[in-house]
């Protein structure tokens, strides 16, 4: 019997906690719906208990996070700064949009996370900055990178758009470096539809942020009464979301516990069921355990060839099952080629670019629904 649109498995479904509505509707009762108010502080202080941050900053986008992360690291024109090729566009636009370059480094072969083996033999007299991607969630080499920084005096930005929840020895990913940005689009873990946050570890860098996200004015120290007004000072845009944003966002972090959790629980579904796929050699599993090290942000393996991953994606578009390949990596990009630089030899980010691929995660699957997921992928090997 042919699949109808009723029962597609969709790659991603948006997970509705159950206020969103209702703390909507209390921010119009209330009367402020521009940034700053009652829900984008409360946002804001959950991400500062919870995560251990010494600051926190609500965001628009995760883009937009690490916009400021750029200007906070004054990098400019001449400037490197070193990154993963295998990952969103916005990490490298963020320091572009600055003048500086982008410099790609090869991810590990394990968790797709850059290599901290490579990152010091990309490092120059025009290196300034480090940014580090949690891949799916799982912790980058932190500890290394940390030192490897602090050997050259570089700014650590970490790039935690996937990775709320995640904790590496005792603390939470986006607080161990000097900035930390997170996303709250609707493909997370979290999500308010559009949204973001920076995470501020370094105290030196707060006064400056305020003035940034307020269109590069002194707003903030006009509203706090240490000045009679406020004027342009410095650099900056607008970078905050919507009271109506922040009060769907509320609910969302409240839950975010439970959601990791349930997520985590259904990438283990997928590890349990892959088992017989991975073992036949047919397709090759994460060389990380991604129900216990990530925040079950995404279940991904990869095949033996692109043309084998394009196939089977297609396959499962005829069984009414939406499967993805991830990025296109940067430095193959047009962009990449004319903004950036390659610093090692990239031969991990152009496998996983060509063979890997994304099953269908949410927080509501249901198990029926993965296993229907796996016996179509097995009925492409027979």
């Amino acid at each position: 019997m042919q699949n109808t649109k009723s029962d597609k498995v969709s790659f991603n479904k948006l997970n509705l906690i159950g206020t969103e509505l209702a703390y909507i509707e209390q921010a119009i009762d209330g009367g402020h719906l521009l940034g700053g108010g009652t829900f984008a502080n409360a946002c804001e202080e959950w991400l500062r208990s919870n995560l251990g941050a010494k600051h926190a900053f609500l965001t628009h986008s995760c883009t937009a996070a690490l916009e400021i992360s750029a200007i906070l690291s004054s990098v400019g024109p001449g400037d490197e700064v070193i990154m993963p090729s295998y990952t969103f566009v916005s990490t490298a636009n963020a320091f572009v949009l600055r003048g500086a370059t982008p410099v790609f480094v090869d991810v590990g072969n394990g968790d797709l996370n850059i290599d901290a083996d490579l990152i010091a033999a990309a490092i120059t007299p025009r290196t300034k900055a480090i940014v580090p991607v949690h891949y799916a969630g799982v912790a980058c080499e932190m500890n290394r990178i940390l030192e490897t920084a602090e050997g050259a005096n570089l700014i650590v930005i970490e790039d935690a758009a996937q990775a709320i929840g995640t904790v590496l020895n005792d603390d939470h990913l986006g607080t161990i470096g000097h900035m930390g940005c997170f996303s709250f689009h609707q493909t997370k873990n979290v999500v308010c539809g559009e949204g973001g946050a920076l995470i501020l570890n370094d105290e030196r860098l707060h006064a400056r942020a305020n003035i940034i996200r307020e269109k590069g004015t002194d707003r903030q120290n006009f509203l706090s009464g240490t000045v009679n007004k406020y004027t342009w000072v410095d650099v900056g845009s607008s970078y905050m979301p919507s009271e109506l944003i922040a009060a769907f966002l509320y609910g969302q972090l409240k839950n975010s516990k439970s959601t990791n959790r349930t997520r985590r629980n259904k990438v283990r579904v997928y590890e349990i069921l892959m088992e017989p796929l991975f073992s036949r050699g047919l397709l090759r599993p994460p060389g990380v355990n991604l129900s216990k090290e990530g925040n079950g942000h995404m279940m991904y393996c990869f095949a033996e060839s692109q043309a084998i991953r394009d196939r089977l994606i297609k396959h499962l578009e005829t069984k009414n099952i939406q499967a993805a390949f991830h990025y296109v990596p940067l430095h193959s990009s047009p962009a990449g080629l004319r903004y950036g630089r390659v610093g090692s030899n990239m031969a991990v980010t152009d496998w996983a670019g060509a063979c890997q691929f994304r099953l269908p995660l949410y927080a509501n699957i249901e198990e029926a629904e993965q296993i229907r997921v796996v016996e179509a992928i097995t009925s492409f090997f027979k």
